[in-house]
C-alpha cells in the first residue's frame, strides 16, 4: 500500500505586538508554545515551513508570500494569545491553501488560586494572556467567513492526546489530498456498455481532485506485451508463486499468458508514471486484444496491492475511491453488492477482477475460471476475502446537480461462508443492520461499485472532503 505522502505545512503563531513591551517574558513564553506545536507536527512527518510569531499586518503579508513561494499544502495557524484578525487575513489570502486553526491552551484548567495569589494585576493580566487562545477564535471565524475563506478549528490543550489525534487526522487527510492531486490516472479501453451509473466526467474529477488523466491505447499495451522477453515472463511467474497461492488447476499456458500480460501492464504503468488505472475492453473472439483483456486479472491485482489501484469496467469514480483509501494506508479493494444474508444480518460485497491483495485475509488464491460472467472469454482470476476486522466502505458519488461527494460507512469484515467462485467477496456487518445500511447507502445515489478498506477511517475521509470543498455523507 502507498505510504502517506509528506506534506509541506505553513505554520505560524499569532499575537499582538502591543503586548510585548507591556508584559515582560510573554513573547518568549508564547514562542516556546509555538515551538512545541512545530515539533509535534514534525513528529507526525510534516515538513514544517515556519513563519514564526506573526504579530503585525506587515509580518502577515510576509508570511503569506513565503508560504506561497514555498508551495505549502496546508496552513496550521496556532493562536498563542489574542491577536487582531487583520494580521491573520493576509497570510491565508496570499497562501491560498486550506487553513486549520489550532485553539490550544497550555493547560486544561487554570490554577485559579495560584493565579489570584499573584496579587499584581499587571502580572495577572500577562498570565491570563498566555491562556486566552479562545478569545481570538470567534474573531478569526467571523473574518474568514466574511472573506469566504474555509477554515477548520481544533480546540483543546497543547499536549492533549485527543487534540493531537485530531491534528494527526488533519495531517493524514491533507496528505491524501496531496496524493490525489499528484496522481496520474490511466484510462484504458472504454466503459462497460450500458452501465449508466459508471460514466464519469473526467474534467470534473480533475477539477475536484486535481489529478491528471492519461488516456491509454490498447495497441500500446499490445506492443509492450509482444516485446516481453522470456526472462521477463519467467520472473513474473516467480512473482506469481511468491504472492499468490497458485491453484494446481491453473494450466501452464494460462499462467504464462497472464504473466506476459502482467509484464506489459507493469511496463505501461511505469512508462506513464501511473498511480491508478481504470480499464475495460472486449474486442472480438480470436483477436489479439481479446487475449490481453482475458488475462489481466493477476497483473492488475499485483498493481493494486503495490500502490497502483486498478478498477475494472472503467469505473473511474471508484478507482478514485480506491486510491483515496490506499493513500490512507487502508487498502481499497474493488467491490459491489453480491447478496444479502438476512439470517446472519450481513451483506456480501466483492467483485470479479482485481482485488487488493495487501488487505486479504490469508493468502490470495489464483484460480482458473471457465467463464468471466458478463464478459468475454475465460482465464485466471483471484479468490480472496478482505481481512477480518474493522472496515470502511467508500464511494465517490456524482449527484443530480453534477457535484462530486464522498459516501462512507464503517463496518466490520466478519468470518463466515463466502462464494467460492473465483472472485473477491467478504461478509460485512454494520451497526445499523445490513438492510438499513444498504437502503440508506442506495438513497445517496452511488454507482453500484464501492471501495473497501481496512480499519475505520471515516473521520479522516470527512476531513478530506472538507479540504476538497465537497460534501461527505456518512451512513454509519
Amino acid at each position: 500500500m502507498n505510504q502517506i505522502s509528506p506534506i509541506n505545512a505553513g505554520v505560524f503563531g499569532i499575537g499582538l505586538d502591543t503586548y510585548w513591551p507591556q508584559f515582560a517574558g510573554l513573547k518568549d513564553r508564547l514562542t516556546g508554545y509555538l515551538a512545541q506545536v512545530e515539533q509535534r507536527l514534525k513528529d507526525l512527518g510534516v515538513n514544517v515551513i515556519s513563519a514564526g510569531l506573526v504579530d503585525s499586518v506587515e509580518k502577515g503579508r510576509e508570511a503569506g508570500s513565503r508560504f506561497r513561494q514555498e508551495d505549502v499544502d496546508i496552513i496550521f495557524l496556532y493562536i498563542t494569545t489574542y491577536a487582531l484578525s487583520s494580521t491573520v487575513l493576509p497570510v491565508v489570502q496570499r497562501a491560498g491553501v486550506p487553513v486549520v486553526v489550532l485553539n490550544l491552551q497550555p493547560v486544561a484548567q487554570l490554577d485559579y488560586r495560584a493565579f489570584n495569589a499573584l496579587g499584581d494585576r499587571g502580572t495577572m493580566t500577562g498570565e491570563w494572556l498566555a491562556h486566552c487562545q479562545s478569545c481570538t477564535a470567534p474573531e478569526l471565524a467571523c473574518a474568514f467567513n466574511r472573506a469566504r475563506i474555509p477554515f477548520h478549528l481544533v480546540s483543546g490543550t497543547l499536549d492533549g492526546s485527543d487534540t493531537w489525534r485530531e491534528i494527526a487526522a488533519w495531517v493524514r487527510a491533507a496528505s491524501a489530498v496531496k496524493g490525489m492531486r499528484e496522481n496520474r490516472v490511466g484510462v484504458l479501453g472504454h466503459y462497460y456498455c450500458g452501465m449508466l451509473d459508471v460514466y464519469s466526467d473526467m474534467t470534473q474529477q480533475a477539477g475536484v481532485f486535481g489529478c491528471h488523466f492519461e488516456l491509454l491505447e490498447m495497441c500500446e499495451l499490445h506492443a509492450l506485451r509482444e516485446s516481453a522477453t522470456d526472462s521477463d515472463v519467467q520472473a513474473m511467474l516467480q512473482r506469481f508463486r511468491e504472492e499468490f497461492d497458485v491453484s494446481p488447476e491453473c494450466e501452464p499456458d494460462e499462467l504464462v499468458r497472464a504473466a506476459r500480460t502482467s509484464v506489459a501492464l507493469h511496463k505501461l504503468v511505469e512508462r506513464h508514471q501511473l498511480g491508478s488505472m481504470a480499464y475495460y475492453y472486449e474486442s472480438q473472439p480470436g483477436y489479439p486484444y481479446e487475449d490481453i483483456v482475458t488475462s489481466v486479472i493477476a497483473g492488475n491485482s499485483l498493481l493494486t496491492a503495490h500502490g497502483v489501484p486498478v478498477a475494472g469496467e472503467c469505473e473511474i469514480k471508484n478507482v478514485q475511491a480506491m486510491k483515496l483509501l490506499d493513500l490512507l494506508g487502508a487498502g481499497g479493494s474493488f467491490a459491489e453488492p453480491y447478496l444479502m444474508d438476512y439470517e446472519d444480518d450481513v451483506i456480501l460485497l466483492g467483485h470479479d477482477g482485481p482485488g487488493h491483495m495487501a488487505i486479504a485475509e490469508g493468502r490470495v488464491r489464483l484460480v482458473p475460471l471457465p467463464v468471466y460472467h458478463g464478459k468475454p472469454g475465460k482465464g485466471l482470476s483471484i479468490q480472496m476475502s478482505v481481512k477480518h476486522g474493522p472496515a470502511t466502505v467508500l464511494s465517490v458519488v456524482q449527484d443530480v446537480e453534477g457535484r462530486l461527494k464522498l459516501l462512507v460507512a464503517e463496518g466490520e469484515s466478519v468470518p463466515g461462508p463466502v462464494l467460492e467462485i473465483g472472485n473477491t467477496n467478504s461478509r460485512y456487518r454494520f451497526a445499523t443492520g445490513a438492510k438499513a445500511f444498504f437502503d440508506t447507502w442506495c438513497q445517496a445515489g452511488p454507482a453500484h461499485h464501492m471501495a473497501i478498506g481496512t480499519g475505520h477511517v471515516a473521520d479522516i475521509l470527512e476531513k478530506v472532503a472538507r479540504l476538497l470543498g465537497i460534501a461527505c455523507i456518512r451512513v454509519c
